[in-house]
């Protein structure tokens, strides 16, 4: 894999040139300071926080679950409320607890005032705000947003580290049928097992607070929260029909699907997906190289892993 570190960063630009220059050709961007354009900028500390917000009960997942690699998460593990959970964000230790994809606004309408959707990012759905909390070390598995829209990540406290990887390379990713997510390790990638890896180009960010970044419908990101910290992201309609389908289909059926067949088959499901994806991987690798050199590559790569899972090394 390609990890490129020297990424576009700008500083807030007008939503015409945002249009122009980033979201139609959807070239994903770092904007610097744009949360500090907006009241929540200097007022949303982890204290403010939770003195306002403190008594609300929030879903709470956890990363170790047994069996989360299985499907997409659904359903909080546990509930608590939101005081104590920020804690764990200050206290400086580790954690494993997140919590994500939350509508803070909906229970406290008064945090809207001070960041309302950006100017950039204006929509029908510029009302729905996520908050996104996770403590220092916590890593989010590379995924897309299963509803396929454009995204704008502002960084409010702490710093994350996010790798963001164009959906041209699904295939190359090992992506999980009926999902959109992989196994993939990202940090420690196997190019053994998934040889596809070779293939792909990735950009790294790092968000500091007040910087927002720039998503593009269908790109895989990576998250490492450097510090304990929180986002908020705003979403706006995918631009092309395919994208607005795909994020259809998935959310509609594909995602039920695969709930009911991890239901009705456990690991054996699991296991067929890993299938279908290394399968897709092979096809994609065969479309780069020659024929007869990918499938000679491919077969002396799994000769070589089995080996190594037979003699324990």
């Amino acid at each position: 894999m390609k990890l490129n570190k020297n990424v576009e960063i700008i500083d807030p630009i007008s939503a015409r040139d945002f249009n122009e220059r980033y979201l139609k050709p959807q070239r994903p961007v770092l904007i610097k300071g744009l949360g500090k354009h907006y009241p929540a900028g200097d007022k949303w500390t982890i204290d403010f926080l939770k003195e306002y917000c403190g008594d609300v009960s929030v879903g709470i997942f956890d990363n170790n679950k047994t069996g989360s690699s299985a499907s997409a998460y659904t359903k909080p593990d546990m509930e608590m409320k939101f005081s104590e959970y920020v804690d764990t964000i200050t206290t400086g230790g580790s954690s494993n607890l997140r919590m994500f994809l939350f509508n803070m606004f909906k229970r406290k309408p008064g945090l809207r005032d001070d960041f309302p959707c950006p100017y950039l990012f204006k929509g029908i759905l510029g009302k729905i705000g996520y908050m996104f909390f996770g403590c220092e070390n916590t890593k989010v598995r590379i995924h897309q947003d299963i509803d396929m829209s454009n995204v704008l990540l502002t960084q409010f406290y702490g710093r994350k580290r996010v790798v963001l990887i164009s959906p041209e390379y699904s295939d190359f990713l090992y992506r999980l049928p009926f999902n959109t997510y992989s196994l993939v390790d990202l940090d420690n990638p196997d190019y053994i097992k998934y040889p596809g890896l070779r293939y792909v180009k990735a950009d790294e960010f790092i968000l500091e607070p007040g910087d927002s970044l720039y998503m593009p419908s269908g790109y895989w990101h990576y998250i490492t929260y450097l510090d304990g910290g929180f986002a908020v992201s705003y979403r706006k309609i995918a631009q092309s029909l395919k994208m607005k389908f795909l994020g259809l289909l998935y959310l509609a059926f594909y995602m039920p699907f695969d709930k009911l067949m991890n239901k009705l088959m456990g690991a054996k499901w699991l296991a067929k997906k890993e299938q279908m994806a290394e399968v897709r991987a092979n096809k994609a690798m065969e479309r780069k190289l020659p024929r007869a050199v990918s499938l000679k590559r491919s077969r002396e790569e799994k000769s070589y892993y089995n080996t190594q899972l037979r003699t324990g090394h």
